[in-house]
């Protein structure tokens, strides 16, 4: 039965995150146009994470047996590794963006020997620009991105899967948060794909696809933590360090920004919105 529950839960955050993503892309939602902008569901996002972490899982696992040190301890060397995680993945792009921009930046010099460096620049720009179009009409880039995807997201039916092991509504609300903060993730994939290919039928398969993985990490996640029942209350720690990183690292830089007092009003209410929404579902999960 938990198992059922796992694999229905990740294949609604998974794949439901993508199609929720496309559904607010055809609306017009998440750009502005009907009201609701990215800083809306970054908003809703980060609130969901944080309320999860701080109300549920946290919670959770300082109720069993583990000592508090012990598990203060483990949400540290989690976030630590997150944010050493995000640093190799930056690496990682800005090594493959030098070796772009170097290639330009040659080219555009060497042409401003001939024509000036001013049309130099713009030549050099304009060329960079062609190739990256030529790389992604390739699906370099696409199935880069959907890779990082696929990892993403198996790592992610893995904490929800932790999640359901120590508690049915706790995993309930797991993948809720999961599926709040990869809508957004997911609408700006869509929008790269669709860039590199003109069949937004195919961006969406491919997208649902890595959205799929993480109902094999799920599974995986079942069996890994069935086997070391004793370790939960670590995983749940991790899992918390989790989706703290996201929420203080990734989301919530991007919310700090010059707005207007009605602009700053609503950013919170979709923030109180999110943890609104992740207590409501705990709620009615833990009465049914």
């Amino acid at each position: 039965m938990t198992l059922v529950a796992i694999i229905l839960a990740t294949l609604a955050a998974g794949i439901g995150s993508v199609w929720v993503a496309a559904l607010l892309m055809r609306a017009g939602l998440g750009d502005g146009r009907r009201g609701v902008g990215p800083q809306h569901l970054l908003s809703l996002a980060a609130g969901a994470l944080l309320a999860t972490a701080f109300m549920h899982l946290l919670p959770e696992a300082f109720e069993s047996h583990a000592g508090a040190h012990d598990l203060f301890a483990t949400l540290l060397v989690g976030l630590v590794f997150f944010f050493l995680l995000d640093k190799a993945e930056l690496w990682h792009h800005g090594h493959e963006h030098g070796h772009g921009h170097g290639h330009a930046h040659s080219h555009g010099h060497a042409h401003g020997h001939t024509q000036g460096h001013g049309h130099a620049h713009d030549h050099a720009n304009g060329d960079a620009h062609a190739h990256a179009e030529g790389e992604a009409r390739r699906g370099g880039g696409g199935w880069a991105l959907l890779t990082g995807d696929s990892v993403h997201c198996f790592g992610d039916g893995i904490l929800i899967a932790s999640a359901f092991m120590a508690d049915l509504r706790l995993g309930v609300v797991a993948a809720l948060s999961v599926l709040a903060h990869e809508v957004p993730h997911h609408m700006g994939d869509l929008v790269v794909l669709r860039q590199a290919s003109a069949n937004r039928r195919m961006a969406l398969l491919k997208v649902s696809l890595a959205g799929a993985v993480t109902a094999l990490g799920g599974v995986v996640g079942y069996f890994l933590v069935g086997e070391l029942q004793d370790w939960l209350p670590y995983f749940l720690a991790i899992a918390s360090s989790s989706f703290i990183y996201v929420a203080l690292a990734d989301l919530i830089p991007q919310l700090q920004k010059r707005l207007s007092a009605g602009q700053t009003v609503a950013q919170i209410a979709w923030l109180v919105a999110g943890m609104t929404v992740v207590t409501l579902v705990s709620g009615m999960a833990h009465a049914h």
